[in-house]
């Protein structure tokens, strides 16, 4: 049940009727990479790299999540941007 409604989730994101703030994308992202791929596995981007230092870092900050509990967060992040941006 979560794997589909992460899918479905992570479809959704992309249909929003208009973009959310950063720090909303940050963590929408975040959690995507860690139900993904788990904990970070690159280093840290270089200092010019202002966007990749700040995902790379909302990533980071989720190491140790367990890869379902990264997807929970993640669709609960997801519905609640649709009800506030709809969809």
């Amino acid at each position: 049940m979560t794997e589909a409604a992460f899918q479905k989730a992570a479809e959704e994101v992309k249909q929003l009727k208009s973009q959310p703030t950063d720090p909303e994308m940050l963590d929408v992202y975040s959690h995507y990479k860690q139900a993904t791929v788990g904990d970070v596995n690159t280093d840290r981007p270089g200092m010019l790299d202002f966007k990749g230092k700040a995902k790379w870092d909302a990533w980071n900050a989720l190491k140790g999540m367990s890869k379902e509990d990264a997807m929970k967060a993640y669709i609960a992040k997801v519905e609640e941007l649709k009800g506030k941006y709809g969809i």
